[in-house]
């Protein structure tokens, strides 16, 4: 009889350590998606102001497309929550569509060596940042589906497991990676 006692207890040891280091593994992985998001996100806000001063000096008329820029990049580098991020991100996302809109009515802008590799960058930035976004959101489902289900959900609740949030735009417009022709 204390055999059998002994050996649930052991499978219940082995059930809530298996639980947990699966429960903290994805919560590791979740940290660091999103520092992976971040460095994407700086990477693009370090590029903004050059790309804003490069256009700026073919197009000095266009001022409150740099106000807003600059104003969106700045909202976007104090946001601190997911859903912050992601609607500043969004509305950057949006400012910056119009920056190169304005960027198409200068061939001489678009014909800049500088103009050109800013831009460059930015779009592999933009590519980055996707990539990011979709690797961190998969191990946010993963791990919001562990905290969900049973049994793994009375882990996640003795041991105080959270949903994460996603990081997803407002709209589908914001979801587009900004476009970038000449």
């Amino acid at each position: 009889m204390t055999i059998v006692v002994v050996a649930i207890i052991v499978v219940i040891a082995l059930f809530l350590i298996v639980s947990y280091n699966g429960l903290a593994g994805l919560r590791v992985r979740a940290d660091s998606s999103w520092s992976d998001i971040d460095v994407q996100l700086k990477r693009r806000h370090d590029l903004i102001p050059n790309l804003v001063e490069t256009v700026k000096g073919y197009a000095a008329h266009e001022k409150g497309t740099f106000e807003n820029i600059a104003r969106y990049r700045s909202a976007a580098m104090s946001a601190t929550t997911v859903d912050e991020k992601a609607q500043a991100e969004g509305q950057l996302t949006q400012a910056l569509r119009g920056l190169l809109a304005v960027a198409e009515n200068y061939p001489q802008l678009r014909a800049s060596e500088q103009f050109t590799s800013l831009q460059s960058s930015l779009t592999e930035t933009e590519d980055a940042i996707q990539n990011s976004r979709r690797y961190y959101n998969a191990v946010v489902r993963d791990l919001n589906t562990k905290i969900a289900t049973f049994p793994s959900n009375l882990v996640a609740g003795m041991f105080g497991f959270q949903p994460r949030q996603f990081f997803q735009t407002e709209t589908a417009e914001d979801r587009a990676t900004p476009a970038v022709k000449f």
